[in-house]
Parts: C-alpha cells; structure tokens; sequence
C-alpha cells in the first residue's frame, strides 16, 4: 500500500494518476467524494461523485474503510476497491487527505507513504486557482488546511517538492520502483 497525501493543487492526483497507468503493478484505488464535479472530471475519474445523502448512508452501513470531512466537502475510502486490488494482485497507490493517513497507518502499518508539497503557498494558490479557473468559495479554508497539513509533512517515509512536474515526478516514481522491487 502506497499513499501518497498533499495539501489541494500540490499535484498529489496527477502523481498517482500518472505513474498508476504507467505502471501495471498498481492499482490507483478510486475514493467517493460529495464534491461537485468539475470540468473535465466523470464517475469514477478522479472519483466516485456521490450526494451528501448517499455518503451519509454508506457511512451508516460500514462501507468506508475511512472517510474525512476535507474542506468543505467529505470523502471516503470504500473496503471494496483494495479488496479488488487485491485479489488481481495489485498494490494499491491512491492520494487522500492528512486525516486519512493517520487512519490506514493505524490499520495498516507497513503502508508507505509520500507528501507532495507545493514549492510555497503562493504558488499553491495559484494551482488551486487555475486549476478551478477562478478562486473556489473555500480558497481560504484550502490554505489554512494546507498549512497545517505542511506541518506534518516531516511524519512521511518520503518528501517532495513538486517544484517541476516532470523532475518531481521522475523522483516519486523513482521511490515508488524501490518499494515494489
């Protein structure tokens, strides 16, 4: 198990999207979220994109391995998407959030685990901004949470920064080729 967390817009999603689908040994398991959809997204790419309702619901019947309000928006981690990975022999790669971590490691302590983080806060805004094409209502709230989340960085197997995509990239996959040898 490969987790790999960041603050929002440090590029944690294209890291394990991008090395998943290079690498067949991986399976990037695919988290539920109650957050809209944006420009580009689908069901089930990056997401499961489920109603406050339906999340609630799926917490009461114990589908979620692990699950965490992030921002202003929850997401979770079904049981069924490692025990599929798992029966096809896969390792699971996937990025979640600071909270989730904590939670796998407990369950999971061998998991390794990675922390993109953005060359500044300045430049994360940025991300966050040109990614959504305009500041998101919770631009604050993602900031602040980036900063607490950077603070814990140092609790991680591994770091990077993501100052360059393709150098930072090259460097996760680099690790990432260590562990499953």
């Amino acid at each position: 198990m490969i987790i790999v967390a960041a603050p929002s817009g440090a590029g944690k999603s294209s890291f394990v999207e991008k090395l998943a689908a290079e690498d067949s040994r991986l399976h990037d398991v695919v988290t539920y979220t109650t957050r809209t959809m944006r420009t580009g997204e689908s069901q089930g790419k990056p997401y499961f994109f489920v109603t406050h309702e339906d999340f609630e619901q799926k917490k009461k019947e114990n589908f979620f391995i692990e699950w965490a309000k992030v921002h202003t928006n929850h997401y979770g981690t079904s049981y069924e998407q490692l025990q599929n990975a798992w029966e096809q022999g896969k390792v699971v790669i996937f990025d979640i959030d600071i909270q989730g971590v904590a939670t796998f490691k407990s369950k999971y302590p061998d998991a390794k685990t990675v922390f993109i983080l953005p060359p500044s806060l300045d430049e994360l805004r940025r991300r966050v901004i040109k990614r959504d094409g305009n500041p998101p209502p919770d631009l604050e709230v993602r900031m602040q949470n980036a900063e607490k989340e950077m603070a814990k960085a140092h609790e991680f197997d591994v770091r990077i920064v993501n100052d360059d995509f393709e150098r930072s990239f090259a460097e996760f996959k680099k690790i990432v080729d260590t562990w499953l040898a």
